[in-house]
């Protein structure tokens, strides 16, 4: 029976190269002089901490704009509240999504059965297994889960006949 996989995975070191290119922009900029701004991450999290609330803001904007040069899906990205740091500072944290959440998969399957597709699906970890009689009711299911949006970045993979 012809299967496939629906993930949802970004290339981490892609995410490096995007923070290491909006690291050395920032330090480039003539509004960012005397900011003492910070860009870390650490594994799957991005951490911003600048002078205010507006350079905050302006280094994830061009977060964005390197990762999306970088063909990283911007839905991956779940910004959390500008908060207040020590010293009058502001910081975020930019959580970089890997995998299918328990809640997120269950829609996806939902959604599938609900579509009235000649196909099969069930959660398997950190994703969601497709299964059908035909190749055509799989892409069929492609084609529906691409229009959907679920609010994470979607791939599909393992497709065996």
């Amino acid at each position: 029976m012809p299967t496939f996989d629906v993930v949802s995975q970004v290339d981490l070191q892609e995410v490096e190269n995007a923070v290491n290119q909006t690291r050395k922009e920032v330090t480039q900029r003539y509004d960012f002089k005397g900011s003492d701004t910070e860009i870390v991450r650490e594994e799957a999290e991005i951490r911003i901490v600048s002078s205010d609330n507006f350079r905050v803001k302006a280094v994830a904007e061009v977060l964005q704009g390197k990762a999306a040069k970088r063909q990283i899906p911007l839905k991956a990205f779940v910004y959390s509240a500008i908060e207040s740091a020590a010293g009058g500072r502001a910081k975020q944290t930019v959580t970089v999504q890997q995998g299918v959440a328990t809640e997120k998969a269950r829609d996806i399957v939902k959604r599938l059965k609900d579509a009235k597709l000649k196909v099969q699906a069930q959660i398997q970890g950190e994703q969601v297994r497709v299964t059908g009689k035909q190749r055509d009711d799989l892409q069929r299911a492609m084609q529906f889960l691409r229009e959907q949006d679920f609010d994470l970045p979607l791939q599909f993979v393992n497709f065996r006949d």
